[in-house]
Protein backbone atom coordinates (compact mmCIF):
# COMPACT_ATOMS: atom_id res chain seq x y z
CA UNK A 1 0.00 0.00 0.00
CA UNK A 2 1.22 3.51 -0.98
CA UNK A 3 1.23 5.92 1.75
CA UNK A 4 -0.88 8.91 1.39
CA UNK A 5 1.33 12.15 1.15
CA UNK A 6 0.03 14.97 2.55
CA UNK A 7 2.10 18.21 3.08
CA UNK A 8 1.72 19.90 6.36
CA UNK A 9 -0.75 22.72 5.16
CA UNK A 10 -3.41 20.40 3.53
CA UNK A 11 -6.48 18.62 4.72
CA UNK A 12 -5.39 15.13 6.68
CA UNK A 13 -6.95 11.70 4.78
CA UNK A 14 -5.93 9.74 7.36
CA UNK A 15 -7.90 7.19 8.84
CA UNK A 16 -6.54 6.05 12.07
CA UNK A 17 -7.38 2.64 13.66
CA UNK A 18 -6.78 1.21 17.11
CA UNK A 19 -2.78 0.04 17.08
CA UNK A 20 -1.40 2.55 14.80
CA UNK A 21 1.96 3.16 15.76
CA UNK A 22 2.94 7.48 14.83
CA UNK A 23 5.86 9.16 14.15
CA UNK A 24 6.77 12.67 14.44
CA UNK A 25 9.75 15.44 14.55
CA UNK A 26 9.66 17.03 17.97
CA UNK A 27 10.82 20.33 17.80
CA UNK A 28 14.65 20.88 17.72
CA UNK A 29 14.15 23.15 21.34
CA UNK A 30 16.75 21.17 23.33
CA UNK A 31 19.84 19.26 23.36
CA UNK A 32 18.24 15.74 23.98
CA UNK A 33 16.23 15.95 20.62
CA UNK A 34 19.08 17.47 18.73
CA UNK A 35 21.19 14.44 20.02
CA UNK A 36 18.28 11.65 19.04
CA UNK A 37 17.99 12.80 15.66
CA UNK A 38 21.60 13.56 15.31
CA UNK A 39 22.95 10.04 16.52
CA UNK A 40 20.57 8.50 14.39
CA UNK A 41 20.30 10.93 11.53
CA UNK A 42 16.33 10.69 11.17
CA UNK A 43 14.12 13.40 11.49
CA UNK A 44 11.58 10.68 13.55
CA UNK A 45 12.33 11.96 17.03
CA UNK A 46 9.31 10.42 18.25
CA UNK A 47 6.86 7.44 18.62
CA UNK A 48 3.75 6.60 20.33
CA UNK A 49 0.63 4.55 19.29
CA UNK A 50 -3.06 5.35 18.60
CA UNK A 51 -5.95 4.32 21.02
CA UNK A 52 -9.40 4.83 20.93
CA UNK A 53 -11.32 5.85 24.22
CA UNK A 54 -14.78 6.51 23.50
CA UNK A 55 -15.24 8.71 20.65
CA UNK A 56 -11.44 10.36 21.57
CA UNK A 57 -8.21 9.22 19.78
CA UNK A 58 -5.50 9.19 22.27
CA UNK A 59 -1.69 8.61 21.90
CA UNK A 60 0.31 6.48 24.22
CA UNK A 61 3.66 7.52 24.59
CA UNK A 62 6.70 7.65 26.68
CA UNK A 63 7.32 11.22 27.33
CA UNK A 64 8.72 13.18 29.53
CA UNK A 65 7.76 12.54 32.12
CA UNK A 66 7.17 9.37 31.83
CA UNK A 67 4.35 6.62 29.73
CA UNK A 68 1.12 8.56 29.52
CA UNK A 69 -1.64 8.99 27.31
CA UNK A 70 -2.08 12.12 25.35
CA UNK A 71 -5.27 13.12 23.04
CA UNK A 72 -3.70 12.78 19.37
CA UNK A 73 -4.80 16.37 18.19
CA UNK A 74 -2.55 17.77 21.32
CA UNK A 75 0.23 14.55 20.16
CA UNK A 76 0.00 15.87 16.51
CA UNK A 77 0.23 19.67 17.60
CA UNK A 78 3.30 18.85 19.70
CA UNK A 79 5.90 18.20 16.97
CA UNK A 80 8.16 19.88 14.79
CA UNK A 81 5.94 22.14 11.90
CA UNK A 82 3.01 19.65 11.96
CA UNK A 83 5.55 16.70 10.41
CA UNK A 84 4.01 13.43 11.41
CA UNK A 85 3.64 9.67 9.89
CA UNK A 86 1.28 6.78 10.43
CA UNK A 87 2.58 2.94 9.96
CA UNK A 88 -0.03 0.01 10.27
CA UNK A 89 0.84 -3.38 11.41
CA UNK A 90 0.79 -5.53 8.10
CA UNK A 91 -2.60 -7.52 7.56
CA UNK A 92 -0.83 -10.54 9.42
CA UNK A 93 -0.13 -8.85 12.60
CA UNK A 94 -3.73 -7.13 12.94
CA UNK A 95 -4.78 -9.90 15.03
CA UNK A 96 -2.03 -9.34 17.89
CA UNK A 97 -3.52 -5.33 18.36
CA UNK A 98 -5.51 -6.25 21.50
CA UNK A 99 -2.58 -8.02 23.29
CA UNK A 100 -0.33 -5.39 22.16
CA UNK A 101 -2.92 -2.43 23.76
CA UNK A 102 -2.58 -4.32 27.01
CA UNK A 103 1.05 -4.77 26.99
CA UNK A 104 1.24 -1.13 26.48
CA UNK A 105 -1.36 0.21 29.05
CA UNK A 106 0.71 -2.07 31.62
CA UNK A 107 3.31 0.77 31.36
CA UNK A 108 1.15 3.59 32.02
CA UNK A 109 2.67 6.01 34.87
CA UNK A 110 6.05 4.64 34.28
CA UNK A 111 9.19 7.12 34.45
CA UNK A 112 10.76 8.39 31.72
CA UNK A 113 14.34 6.40 30.52
CA UNK A 114 16.56 9.11 30.11
CA UNK A 115 19.93 6.49 30.05
CA UNK A 116 18.16 4.77 27.36
CA UNK A 117 18.68 1.15 28.68
CA UNK A 118 16.49 -1.88 27.10
CA UNK A 119 14.82 -2.30 30.48
CA UNK A 120 11.66 -2.31 31.42
CA UNK A 121 11.66 0.03 34.56
CA UNK A 122 11.93 3.18 33.00
CA UNK A 123 11.30 3.46 29.09
CA UNK A 124 11.98 5.96 26.01
CA UNK A 125 9.50 5.92 23.30
CA UNK A 126 10.27 3.81 20.67
CA UNK A 127 11.36 1.20 23.82
CA UNK A 128 7.64 1.59 24.81
CA UNK A 129 6.75 -0.04 21.92
CA UNK A 130 9.05 -2.66 21.35
CA UNK A 131 8.69 -4.11 24.62
CA UNK A 132 4.68 -4.33 24.24
CA UNK A 133 5.56 -5.87 20.92
CA UNK A 134 7.73 -8.40 22.26
CA UNK A 135 5.79 -9.11 25.09
CA UNK A 136 3.13 -9.69 22.92
CA UNK A 137 4.24 -11.82 20.42
CA UNK A 138 7.80 -12.98 21.30
CA UNK A 139 9.22 -10.68 18.38
CA UNK A 140 11.33 -8.66 17.74
CA UNK A 141 9.96 -5.28 16.30
CA UNK A 142 12.74 -3.18 14.15
CA UNK A 143 16.58 -3.61 14.58
CA UNK A 144 18.55 -2.82 17.87
CA UNK A 145 21.70 -1.20 17.23
CA UNK A 146 24.21 -0.33 19.45
CA UNK A 147 25.19 2.89 20.68
CA UNK A 148 28.84 2.66 18.89
CA UNK A 149 27.25 2.00 15.59
CA UNK A 150 25.30 5.19 15.45
CA UNK A 151 26.83 8.94 14.95
CA UNK A 152 27.35 9.11 18.22
CA UNK A 153 30.53 11.82 18.13
CA UNK A 154 29.31 14.56 17.78
CA UNK A 155 26.48 13.83 20.34
CA UNK A 156 29.47 12.60 22.98
CA UNK A 157 28.72 15.54 25.56
CA UNK A 158 24.75 15.14 25.47
CA UNK A 159 24.85 11.24 25.96
CA UNK A 160 27.37 11.66 28.80
CA UNK A 161 25.27 14.39 30.57
CA UNK A 162 22.00 12.06 30.51
CA UNK A 163 23.63 8.97 30.88
CA UNK A 164 25.64 10.04 33.82
CA UNK A 165 28.88 8.17 32.65
CA UNK A 166 30.74 7.35 29.63
CA UNK A 167 29.18 7.27 26.50
CA UNK A 168 27.72 3.31 26.92
CA UNK A 169 29.34 2.22 23.03
CA UNK A 170 27.77 -1.53 23.38
CA UNK A 171 24.48 -0.62 24.55
CA UNK A 172 21.92 -1.72 22.65
CA UNK A 173 19.06 0.52 21.48
CA UNK A 174 15.82 0.76 19.77
CA UNK A 175 15.30 4.40 17.68
CA UNK A 176 11.96 5.25 16.02
CA UNK A 177 13.58 5.19 12.38
CA UNK A 178 14.54 1.68 13.42
CA UNK A 179 11.52 0.75 14.91
CA UNK A 180 9.20 2.31 11.33
CA UNK A 181 11.85 0.00 9.32
CA UNK A 182 10.09 -3.14 11.05
CA UNK A 183 9.08 -5.58 8.81
CA UNK A 184 5.53 -5.94 10.65
CA UNK A 185 4.51 -2.44 9.77
CA UNK A 186 3.60 -0.64 6.15
CA UNK A 187 3.61 3.16 6.19
CA UNK A 188 -0.07 4.35 5.22
CA UNK A 189 0.06 8.02 5.79
CA UNK A 190 2.97 11.14 5.30
CA UNK A 191 1.84 14.65 6.91
CA UNK A 192 5.36 15.92 5.56
CA UNK A 193 7.94 13.43 7.76
CA UNK A 194 9.49 11.83 5.04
Amino acid sequence: MDAQLNKPNEPERYQPREGDIVFQALPLEDDLIKAIEGVTESNYSHVGVLLKRDTEWIVIEASRPGVIYTPFNEWKAKGRDGRWAAYRLKATYQDNIPRFVKNLEQHIGKSYDFKYELTEDKLYCSELIYHAWKSSTGEQMGELKKIGELNWKPYREVIEKYNEASVPVERQVISPIELSKADQLEKIYDHGLG
